[in-house]
Parts: structure tokens; C-alpha cells; sequence
């Protein structure tokens, strides 16, 4: 099984696109390379798990913020807003991550691995995303198994489906201890929050190259521009337009690095109808130009495959 480089490829309604390994072995595994870029808000239907092995990354659900460092990793559950950024952009941060369906160790919802397992983790909303730090013993023990799917992953020893699925049985069994109690009146809170937020982002990323303003991203999800304001900076910690700004980057990036169109029509598909003030934006933003992000990225990066 190939370990292909990370993406920050989502829909219009902010889901990745990014199919995690078959519907006969439905995992993937990602050599995640952060050095210049983030992955920008998204959720999907896999459990995740990764493990830095340099730099550090910030973590963020709508919920929680974790700086995660050299050695330490983080589980993501089913179907969380998430996103992940380098704390020092230029500098080295990458990690091993995984994403797969709880059904390759659950199997069916009818079974006992499921009820037991699965479901105290994936259907306890009070957790989306857990620090796991090399000092405690149980953590360390999921970490070690996370590294160890990853390489099994990449070097395919004999009879690699079967390990890796016992690690990743064991990886739910660790978790359920780990779960926080259930708080049904957050959970339902937090829910259309979420739902609110899902339809904002979606709204953005359908008209990202347009002039977009507070107002019109509010009402996609029926609320005021003060609550449109209000949602953004407790989810993503910025303004609705910084967050804009921030996509329009990494959608500028994404594709200086996987296309041949010239900096302006890039510009131009991403929102900036001024070039200069793209390229001032750009630079700020990456700390090089356009032109000079293209020729230093071009040879090295690939997407998710």
C-alpha cells in the first residue's frame, strides 16, 4: 500500500474528497508535510490518528486547541470539524497520519466489536480530538501502534491486513477507556453550531473566486452577521474574511503547485481581481512570491492519491 503525500482537497460543502483506501480495506495512510501549508477546516466520515515526526502542528476542532509536538500524536473522531497548521510556517513540520472507517475493526454495526469497541468511541460526541503525549503509559502504547499500522502500511510485511486491523481493534479498545463522559445538552449545542457552520463553509467554498461578504455567509446558514461573527471566531479563531483570506492562500498554493496556469488567471480563480495586491498578499502570507513558491514546490510535492 503506497503513503502518499497530504491534500487539502475538500467539497463545496467542506467534506474531503480524498477516498481512504478501498471499500475491501478501507484505510489509508499519508506522509503529511505542513512545512508551508495547513490542512483548512474539513471532516470526513474516517477515524483519524497521526503522530508528529517533526516540528510541531496545531490542532483544532471547533471545540479544542492542541499544539502537538515532535512525538506526541492526536485521534480525531468520525465526522469532527477539524484542521491542522504549522506553528511556525517555513520551518519543518510533518507527520504520519492514518484515516479509516470503523468498520474495519467493527465490522458490522450488528456486531459485538462494534457495540463493545467501536461505538463507545465513535458514538461519544463529548470526544473529538485526543492529545496523546509519550509520557503516559496508555498513550504511549497508541503511538506505538499508530506508527506501526503506518509502517505496516508502507512496507506491506506478510499478512499486513490482519495486523493491521488487531492494532487498530486495540487502538478502540485503548480509546473507549480514555472517552470523557457523555454531556447530551453540549453535545446537542455544539451540534448546531456545527451544522451552522458546515453550511457557511459550504457556502464559501462555492464562491470563493466572488466578492464575498459577513452578511451573505450568515444567511447561508440563516443567522445574523453578528452570530455569523460570533460562530467563526469560536470555531476557527479568526474573522469570517481573515478565514477567506486564509483559504483563498492555500487555494492559490494548491494550485501554483499542480497546475501550469500563469500567477495572474491563479489570482483571479482564488478571488484577487488586483495582481499586485495578490502578490502583496501572497508574500506575506508564504514569505516569497508566487513565482518563486511555484519553482520551489513544484519538484517535491504531490497530492494525495
Amino acid at each position: 500500500m503506497a503513503i502518499s503525500a497530504c491534500s487539502n482537497r475538500v467539497n463545496e460543502q467542506g467534506m474531503e474528497m480524498i477516498e481512504h483506501g478501498t471499500a475491501l480495506f478501507p484505510i489509508a495512510c499519508y506522509h503529511d508535510d505542513l512545512t508551508w501549508e495547513g490542512v483548512p477546516w474539513h471532516w470526513h466520515e474516517e477515524f483519524e490518528a497521526l503522530l508528529v515526526t517533526e516540528g510541531c502542528a496545531l490542532a483544532e476542532t471547533d471545540t479544542q486547541q492542541f499544539l502537538v509536538r515532535k512525538g506526541q500524536g492526536c485521534l480525531v473522531n468520525v465526522n469532527v470539524l477539524h484542521s491542522m497548521r504549522n506553528t511556525h510556517p517555513g520551518e519543518n513540520c510533518r507527520f504520519h497520519s492514518m484515516c479509516f472507517h470503523p468498520r474495519l475493526s467493527g465490522g458490522s454495526a450488528e456486531s459485538i466489536f462494534w457495540e463493545k469497541y467501536v461505538y463507545p468511541v465513535t458514538g461519544n460526541h463529548a470526544c473529538r480530538m485526543l492529545l496523546l503525549t509519550p509520557g503516559d503509559p496508555v498513550h504511549s502504547s497508541l503511538l506505538e501502534r499508530i506508527e506501526r499500522v503506518w509502517q505496516a502500511c508502507a512496507n506491506e510485511p506478510e499478512d499486513y491486513e490482519i495486523r493491521i486491523r488487531y492494532d487498530l481493534s486495540m487502538l478502540f479498545a485503548q480509546t473507549a477507556k480514555l472517552m470523557p463522559g457523555k454531556d447530551e445538552k453540549a453535545h446537542r449545542r455544539d451540534a448546531v453550531r456545527e451544522e451552522r457552520m458546515k453550511a457557511m463553509l459550504a457556502y464559501i467554498h462555492q464562491n470563493l473566486e466572488t466578492d464575498l461578504h459577513v452578511s451573505d455567509i450568515g444567511k447561508a446558514a440563516n443567522i445574523s452577521e453578528s452570530e455569523c461573527l460570533r460562530t467563526f471566531r469560536e470555531i476557527t479563531r479568526v474573522t469570517p474574511m481573515r478565514y477567506v483570506m486564509q483559504l483563498r492562500m492555500q487555494k492559490a498554493a494548491e494550485m501554483l503547485k499542480n497546475s501550469d496556469l500563469p500567477v495572474s488567471e491563479i489570482g483571479g480563480a482564488c478571488g484577487f481581481m488586483d495582481m499586485s495586491y495578490f502578490s502583496r498578499v501572497f508574500r506575506a502570507s508564504y514569505g516569497v512570491s508566487a513565482t518563486a513558491y511555484r519553482r520551489a514546490m513544484a519538484p517535491t510535492m504531490t497530492g494525495r492519491s
